[in-house]
């Protein structure tokens, strides 16, 4: 009787238990779902938000602005995150099988959540205390937290401070966010997410970037190592990373191949084998110090910057450069920029050689007279950032700023002979050694359409990060003698015009009186045209034809035609004495090669949105600026450079000469501290300029530093490049003529003839010595 009365009581006692488990099963289940509900809806602002559908539709997701050139290259990107986004079509399947193996094999099975590996986590972490056993996260989930950034410290709640909770929560949103993810994308899509937005380190956000930086290569050509050690990158970017890691990157890649091997995505053989190779990298961090046009990539930012501000989106809201992913196309040749970079590149370092050569260790910084400038550095230094942070920390007037600056530590430094040099230095050396280098700015331009086709800036953007072709103005010298003639030529006088070498006083009431020199010192006292003047740049004969003409008619002449600064309208413009860009300078050129109309040079053709929806197109702004005969007439003149006896462009060499129509002027600046090149040709307008960051620092010889010889050059190796690549579609030939007849007469012996004799002024044979 007591046995079966304990067993009945035994059987009760189960029988509640059973029920209170089963209640409590309930009650857990019912008290999730309740959670999981008021985490959807961030129930008083406990957890935080969560996006809305439409977020979801249309997830926000930094992207990079890219840059191209007129013919499809990348030229650069502008980024908080380095991200360029593929579609599916552009992965390789050997990614996609490295993926599905290691993070999410039953991916395709689920629809967010998968039970079996939250199971797995539950049991190995709960019962089993293993640390290790991973957080079950679907790519689903691990795509929502990529996306939504639902760890961030913006998606939180109140009772996300509470410790243990915070976690739950936060995998809850990741939980809820994938199932919606999985109802609002297919799987490939989702998949394509996930690699468009994760992180592999190295600056490389989304597949596209980090198969470019770790290998260069697009993401569809990736082997299967290579995407087993991208794979690998997920864990932990840095600690697995194959460049500052590389032990460690081999035994996650050889993780990854197993696994893998273990669902059939390899076979054994294949695993042996691979398994067993090093890694091979071709590894390149993208940089805006690297590639090409790096100068031209931060003025294009610059006015980048300034139409988002001044455009909005449909919402309202001004673009991001940085993130809504733009492209931007350019009107720069890839082939072209490459073969300018490459000119300059070859001519400096050569005429660096020549200049350290020259100064025989003496300070390159001197006066009128070659006398070394007193105190040059002193001066200098406090036109420097490191001089202004000093000053802002110990005072203008402490001890501490002049030993700051004099304190000796390890830097970088750029040279012509080793590259990038480790070395130590203080902050007075290292101004001491970058002064002693020659810059150079360089730009190429289609005379005919606007289109710049080239820009090079500097020698080194990573080094010397002023542009010199837009943002540097000097004198140009005698490249402006053209502007002069041009006034000339349109107030009737031909070029064969002659007037006699020798000087030349201009009085102009309130300016005091001005005869300048020949370059030579000397006066010919000969007769001579005034293309044959223009070509050798005879001084004397262009001070005269500014007297003709007036200061005022040359500037408002020289404006016309394309130059922006303001110049002064003194009779000793006629030899360059305003500063001027090499931009305006080219631009102005090329009105004479685009028959008189000026077309104001423009480098960005049009921006897009990530979607290729065209936003801003950006028209040619074109201007008539002089007749079509006259314009002519000019191309005629700058051809005298290479045509006349001693032609400054004599020099030119006949390959480039033989067949072809060129125009081209010199210009060296007093104590030859600027030297200028403009050359055109019936495709290309390019303009040079060569001299120190500083006026006082240059050649001590005139002649070294003549543009011929600083300038020139840059010009002839761009356009050897130029003519020996067929690809470019540009040839040699003579320059347009107009279509109406002449009314000029080229013939200089017939025009004598035509035209009676008229002097301006007594010849006057005294000797030749001045």
């Amino acid at each position: 009787m007591s046995n079966k009365k304990n067993t009945t009581t035994s059987r009760s006692i189960a029988g509640k238990i059973i029920k209170v488990l089963w209640i409590a099963l309930f009650a857990g289940l019912f008290g999730f779902a309740i959670f999981v509900w008021s985490v959807s809806v961030d129930f008083l602002g406990l957890y935080g938000d969560l996006p809305d559908f439409k977020t979801l539709e249309n997830p926000d997701n930094e992207l990079a602005s890219e840059l191209y050139s007129a013919d499809g290259v990348l030229l650069g990107k502008y980024y908080r995150e380095n991200r360029s986004p593929v579609s599916y079509n552009e992965l390789s399947k050997n990614l996609i099988n490295a993926l599905v193996a290691t993070e999410d094999i039953r991916f395709e099975d689920h629809s967010g959540i998968d039970p079996k590996g939250l199971a797995r986590v539950l049991f190995k972490t709960i019962l089993m205390g293993q640390r290790s056993a991973g957080g079950g996260s679907t790519l689903s989930q691990q795509t929502a937290k990529n996306l939504f950034k639902t760890r961030g410290e913006a998606s939180q709640g109140t009772l996300s401070s509470v410790p243990g909770l915070r976690m739950l929560i936060i995998k809850t949103k990741e939980w809820i966010v994938a199932t919606q993810l999985e109802k609002a994308y297919t799987k490939d899509e989702i998949l394509t997410m996930y690699l468009n937005t994760s992180e592999f380190g190295s600056n490389a956000f989304g597949i596209k970037t980090a198969a470019k930086t770790f290998f260069n290569k697009d993401p569809k050509d990736l082997n299967i190592q290579e995407s087993a050690v991208l794979v690998g990158l997920f864990k932990a970017p840095t600690y697995y990373s194959p460049v500052y890691n590389p032990e460690n990157s081999t035994r996650r890649r050889n993780t990854v191949l197993n696994q893998m091997r273990k669902y059939d995505y390899l076979n054994q053989a294949q695993y042996d084998s691979i398994s067993q190779l090093p890694i091979e990298l071709d590894y390149n961090v993208e940089s805006h110090n690297r590639g090409l046009a790096t100068y031209f990539r931060e003025i294009v930012k610059s006015d980048l910057l300034k139409w988002t501000k001044e455009n909005l989106k449909a919402d309202g809201k001004p673009y991001d450069l940085y993130g809504d992913g733009l492209r931007i196309y350019t009107t720069i040749d890839s082939r072209l920029q490459k073969y300018a970079e490459e000119s300059v590149d070859e001519h400096m370092r050569e005429l660096q050689a020549k200049f350290v050569s020259e100064l025989r260790g003496r300070e390159p910084w001197v006066d009128s007279d070659n006398r070394v400038i007193p105190n040059f550095l002193e001066t200098m230094i406090k036109r420097t950032e490191a001089y202004r942070v000093l000053v802002n920390k110990y005072g203008a007037d402490s001890d501490s700023v002049k030993i700051k600056l004099n304190e000796k530590k390890n830097m970088k430094v750029f040279s012509w002979e080793k590259g990038e040099i480790d070395t130590v230095m203080s902050s007075m050396d290292s101004l001491r050694y970058y002064k002693t280098f020659l810059q150079a700015g360089f730009v190429s331009m289609d005379p005919h359409s606007g289109h710049i086709k080239a820009w090079v800036g500097g020698l080194n953007h990573k080094y010397f990060k002023y542009d010199h072709v837009r943002e540097g103005k000097r004198q140009p010298g005698s490249t402006f003698k053209p502007f002069v003639y041009a006034a000339a030529i349109e107030n009737g006088y031909s070029p064969c015009y002659t007037v006699v070498d020798q000087p030349v006083e201009v009085n102009i009431p309130g300016q005091p009186a001005w005869s300048p020199n020949n370059a030579d010192g000397k006066f010919t006292y000969e007769k001579m045209t005034i293309r044959q003047a223009m070509a050798q740049s005879i001084n004397s004969i262009t001070a005269y034809m500014m007297k003709q003409i007036s200061p005022e008619v040359v500037v408002e002449t020289a404006h016309r035609l394309g130059i922006t600064s303001d110049l002064d309208p003194v009779p000793a413009l006629a030899l360059g004495t305003s500063d001027v860009s090499i931009l305006e300078m080219v631009g102005a050129m090329s009105t004479f090669a685009n028959k008189g109309e000026h077309i104001k040079p423009y480098y960005i053709d049009r921006i897009e949105d990530k979607n290729g929806n065209v936003l801003h197109q950006f028209p040619a702004r074109k201007t008539p600026a002089m007749n079509e005969e006259d314009a002519y007439l000019m191309l005629h003149m700058l051809q005298g450079g290479f045509e006349e006896r001693g032609g400054t462009s004599q020099g030119v060499p006949m390959h480039l000469r033989e067949g072809n129509e060129l125009g081209g002027k010199t210009g060296t600046t007093q104590n030859a501290s600027d030297g200028w090149y403009i050359g055109l040709s019936k495709d290309l307008v390019s303009g040079v300029w060569v001299g120190g960051d500083d006026r006082a620092i240059h050649f001590r010889s005139w002649i070294s530093g003549q543009g011929a010889r600083t300038a020139r050059p840059i010009w002839v190796k761009y356009m050897t490049k130029v003519y020996e690549d067929p690809t470019l579609g540009i040839t040699k030939g003579t320059f347009e003529k107009p279509e109406q007849p002449l009314s000029v007469e080229l013939d200089c012996e017939e025009y004598q003839i035509q035209t009676d004799e008229y002097t301006d002024f007594d010849y006057d044979q005294r000797s030749n010595d001045f």
